[in-house]
């Protein structure tokens, strides 16, 4: 059994849309991070960053907490053998998308948010410089997957790493700003292929 410590943000949407992908036995601990749960001794001592998600695995002996969202889908990945290629060109490729998300798309989209959403005041600087580049980074993705199915050659935890920041971060951005994000159709063919497998869909609402 793992236990899963998480919220209903994108980061911690991955963990439990892996764990429903690999079919793994989980419980859920909603962490209120609007309350600071998140800052919690007991919490602290799973994660000490005191960020989700965060998964207990009750199989290795006394427990074996591992936290960080790519290092989590690794994880998995490894103990179950799937969604990630044990060698080759495509666990390469697997890896250096998830850790592109991990350190590049979801940052960036996140302080965009940030600054337009919870800023107590709006700096026109932070705004443009966050958007701009959450811009680029969505038409990297895009221009790979323009002749693509997934991001590898075959659905992987890459595909999951990124399915949640950039379908939440590019609905996010239309809102506010429709003509800049309108010629992303690859993203928006691949999101809507990935949101419809029934894990990931799974995974999502056990968190609503």
């Amino acid at each position: 059994m793992i236990d899963l410590y998480t919220a209903n943000t994108p980061n911690g949407q991955k963990a439990s849309i892996m764990l429903e992908e690999v079919s793994l036995p989980y419980k859920i601990f909603n962490v209120n991070i609007s309350q600071g749960e998140q800052h919690t001794k007991a919490f602290k001592a799973i994660n000490p960053n005191g960020k989700i998600p965060a998964i207990v695995d009750h199989d290795v002996q006394e427990g074996l907490r591992v936290f960080e969202s790519g290092a989590i889908l690794v994880y998995l990945a490894e103990k179950t053998c799937k969604l990630l290629p044990a060698q080759g060109r495509n666990r390469a490729e697997a890896l250096a998308w998830t850790f592109w998300q991990v350190g590049g798309l979801g940052p960036m989209i996140g302080q965009w948010g940030h600054f337009v959403r919870a800023a107590p005041e709006p700096i026109p600087y932070a705004i443009k410089r966050y958007l701009d580049e959450s811009i680029r980074l969505l038409e990297v993705l895009n221009d790979h997957l323009a002749d693509r199915e997934f991001i590898t050659d075959d659905y992987s935890i890459a595909d999951i790493a990124n399915f949640t920041w950039a379908s939440g971060g590019l609905s996010f951005i239309r809102s506010a700003n429709p003509e800049r994000v309108g010629h992303l159709s690859a993203i928006e063919r691949w999101a809507k292929l990935v949101g419809d497998r029934p894990a990931v869909k799974k995974g999502l609402e056990i968190l609503r």
